[in-house]
C-alpha cells in the first residue's frame, strides 16, 4: 500500500495497536445534529452498525476504513488514538471495514463476534498487536487469529456460531459498497467531517482534525 513504508517507520517509535465523517458539516454548522448524522449515511461514511469510539455527539467524526490484516493500520492505531487524546470532547472515530487482504473478512467477523460480546476492543488491540504472527499476506493463518481472540477473553465456541449470522455478512457486503461508492482503494483511509486529509503523512491527518475543531466552536 502506498502509506506503508511512511507509516511502518512511525510505528517503530510507537506501535500498539487504532472511522465516519460529517458530509457538508464543514459548509453547514448550524444544522442539527439529526440532519448531520443523515447527511453522513446518506453520504456512506458511517452507517447505523459503525463501532464508534469517543462521545457520540462529538462535532467531529473521523471515519477511518480499516483492515485488520493491514500493517499501516496497526501503525496507525495509537497514532490516532494519540490525536483524539488531544480533543477528549471534541472528535469521535467511527470504524469501518475494508477487508482487502486474503482472510480480513474472517477477522472482521471475529471483530464483529467480539462486539456482541462487548470486547470489540480488547480483540482488536490484540489481534493487532499480534498482527505479524498471523496475518501474513498470501498466506494468513486464521486459526490463530482466534486462538488469539479467545486469549483476550473472547468465547470462541459461541463466537464461530455468531460469525455464521446473516448480519455480520451484512456488516462487511455494507462497508464495502461504501467503500466502492467513496472510491477507497488502500488502508487505512481517514475522513474528518466528509474532508480527506491532503497527505497520507500522520501530520495531515492531525492537522485536519484540530481545523475541524476549531471550526465547530
Amino acid at each position: 500500500m502506498n502509506s506503508r513504508i511512511v507509516v511502518i517507520s512511525i510505528a517503530i517509535v510507537a506501535i500498539a495497536v487504532f472511522g465516519v465523517a460529517a458530509f457538508f458539516y464543514g459548509g453547514q454548522p448550524s444544522q442539527p445534529a439529526s440532519r448531520i448524522v443523515a447527511n453522513f449515511e446518506d453520504a456512506g461514511y458511517v452507517r447505523p452498525h459503525s463501532y464508534v469510539i469517543g462521545p457520540v455527539d462529538a462535532p467531529v467524526t473521523i471515519s477511518e476504513f480499516f483492515d485488520p490484516s493491514c500493517e499501516a493500520c496497526r501503525a496507525y492505531y495509537p497514532i490516532v488514538k494519540q490525536i483524539m487524546d488531544r480533543h477528549p470532547d471534541q472528535v469521535k472515530l467511527v470504524l469501518r471495514y475494508a477487508p482487502f487482504h486474503d482472510g480480513s473478512d474472517e477477522a472482521v467477523k471475529i471483530l464483529e463476534t467480539a462486539r456482541l460480546q462487548d470486547l470489540f476492543i480488547p480483540v482488536l488491540e490484540a489481534l493487532l498487536a499480534r498482527q505479524p504472527e498471523w496475518a501474513a499476506h498470501g498466506d494468513p493463518d486464521l486459526e490463530l487469529a482466534w486462538q488469539i481472540a479467545g486469549e483476550a477473553g473472547l468465547d470462541v465456541a459461541t463466537a464461530r456460531q455468531d460469525a455464521l449470522r446473516p448480519g455480520i455478512l451484512g456488516v462487511i457486503n455494507t462497508d464495502m459498497s461504501d467503500v466502492e461508492t467513496l472510491g477507497v482503494v488502500q488502508t487505512p483511509t481517514f475522513f474528518v467531517n466528509g474532508k480527506a486529509p491532503t497527505g497520507t503523512d500522520p501530520q495531515n491527518l492531525a492537522d485536519l482534525v484540530a481545523n475541524e475543531v476549531a471550526a465547530s466552536q
